[in-house]
């Protein structure tokens, strides 16, 4: 089988991204690792934390072979300005987002069979001019797709029907064109990315008590009931609409393989508690494998040598897994 090459984006360069580059350099890789950096970014990060870095330039000509631990292939994008670690400078902002329209754009070209993307902060995205919700609407609109967002840890998948959302847009946006769609999404990418073929999904209901018979609301009368049973008729296996607050239990989760939560903390705080710095934000839905850490930058941590790359290590070789199933599924 082709040995997967994988591409990674540090994300903001004041915080721990490009910490967690060099640490995963250390270690023997299941596939190729090239990262979208400033090359300079990562050789300041390196010396500051007193670990080797050999940097060498990556051609996408060449097959794709394991990094030698302490040796980093480097796609090039430079760096507005010079970092500080655990500074925000709105400057870099741009070379945030340049990162990862590279790294796609390669990946589209089928020079990388996976992205893996380092955590952003959002706020200084936005306050220099650049709107931005997330990496999972962004990569979305470059890959001109419906994207879901599903993060996973050992022992749970949750998969969202709406992501980075006001609560106050939610019920309007859970529709029944929606539902369809992310629910078609989830069987298509875990059987043909993540190995799972007809996946078991159990389904949340959006109000408390899913909705009580209508009395606490009638989405789930008038939206998601009518998708599901439309579905099930399809094969497809789904359960629910269940009330959120008892759906996260052995009794449920045992016989399931996702979770489809109808809103961001309504299924995430859930994962987090379960697996916080080990569990992966996955992209469903692109024409590309992406992974990303569930953290975010830690400014605070930036330099020091205390970051904890265990998410990135799992999203490395999630990302390497999904890849390898993916063209398991092509050929």
């Amino acid at each position: 089988m082709m040995l997967p090459r994988i591409a990674l984006t540090p994300g903001e360069p004041a915080g721990i991204g490009p910490d967690l580059c060099v640490m995963l350099a250390q270690q023997p890789m299941a596939g190729q690792l090239v990262a979208v950096a400033d090359p300079q970014l990562l050789q300041r990060r390196a010396a500051l934390l007193g670990l080797p870095l050999q940097i060498t330039r990556f051609d996408p000509r060449t097959p794709a072979t394991p990094n030698p631990p302490g040796s980093l292939p480097v796609l090039s994008v430079a760096l507005a300005r010079e970092e500080q670690c655990g500074r925000l400078d709105s400057a870099n902002s741009g070379y945030v987002l340049e990162t990862l329209r590279v790294a796609t754009r390669q990946a589209l070209d089928g020079h990388f069979q996976a992205l893996v993307t380092g955590p952003v902060h959002k706020g200084v995205i936005n306050e220099a001019g650049h709107p931005f919700t997330g990496h999972t609407e962004y990569l979305a609109q470059l890959c001109q797709s419906e994207a879901v967002m599903m993060l996973a840890t050992e022992g749970l998948r949750v998969a969202l029907a709406t992501t980075h959302l006001p609560l106050s847009q939610v019920s309007t946006q859970i529709t029944r064109e929606r539902l369809e769609r992310v629910i078609r999404t989830l069987v298509r990418d875990l059987s043909g990315s993540c190995g799972i073929a007809r996946p078991r999904i159990l389904v949340c209901g959006l109000n408390p008590h899913a909705g009580e018979d209508g009395h606490l609301g009638r989405e789930e009368i008038e939206v998601i009931e009518p998708v599901l049973e439309s579905l099930r008729a399809e094969g497809i296996r789904l359960t629910g609409p269940l009330p959120a607050d008892t759906l996260f239990t052995q009794k449920y989760l045992r016989r399931a393989d996702v979770v489809l939560a109808m809103y961001h903390d309504q299924g995430l705080p859930v994962l987090k508690h379960m697996g916080f710095g080990q569990a992966v934000n996955i992209t469903l839905g692109l024409p590309v494998v992406r992974v990303s850490v569930d953290h975010g930058t830690a400014l605070d941590l930036a330099g020091s040598g205390d970051a904890n790359p265990g998410s990135l290590q799992q999203a490395v070789a999630m990302a390497i897994r999904m890849a390898e199933n993916r063209i398991l599924s092509i050929n």
